[in-house]
């Protein structure tokens, strides 16, 4: 279930490549730059509104490192964006985190990882009330 933040958190940047491993399993993100940013959210997975140049998206956002696909240390913000396919490399974007749905963890295989996200999403739609 998806706990409503009291104060919603704000971020914005450029969407970034990331490692291109999500494209492998069917899992896509846009990764925010995240340079710029005095302080980074606490780690974890939430639900967002995601604001482009062309209309306003509900997304699932990882915050924090990435256990389960490399054991890089940097911190990386990625969204998966609902009922959208488009290439966005490039463009701005502007992150309201809104909802907290779980701690960050680590998963076995990059499979398990995509079968966790398809869970949260529907948690997603249901905080959004989306189809």
């Amino acid at each position: 279930m998806v706990k409503v933040l009291e104060n919603p958190i704000i971020l914005s940047g450029i969407v970034v490549h990331g490692k291109g491993k999500g494209h492998t399993v069917g899992m896509p993100t846009a990764n925010l730059s995240l340079s710029g940013f005095s302080k980074v959210p606490e780690f974890g997975v939430y639900a967002s509104v995601v604001r482009l140049p062309f209309g306003f998206f509900m997304g699932l956002t990882n915050v924090g490192l990435r256990p389960s696909v490399d054991d890089d240390d940097r911190v990386s913000i990625e969204t998966t964006i609902l009922d959208f396919d488009m290439d966005i490399y490039g463009v701005g974007m502007i992150l309201e985190l809104t909802g907290w749905i779980r701690d960050t963890k680590k998963f076995s295989s990059l499979e398990e990882v995509h079968e966790r996200v398809k869970e949260d999403e529907k948690e997603v739609r249901k905080f959004f009330a989306l189809p």
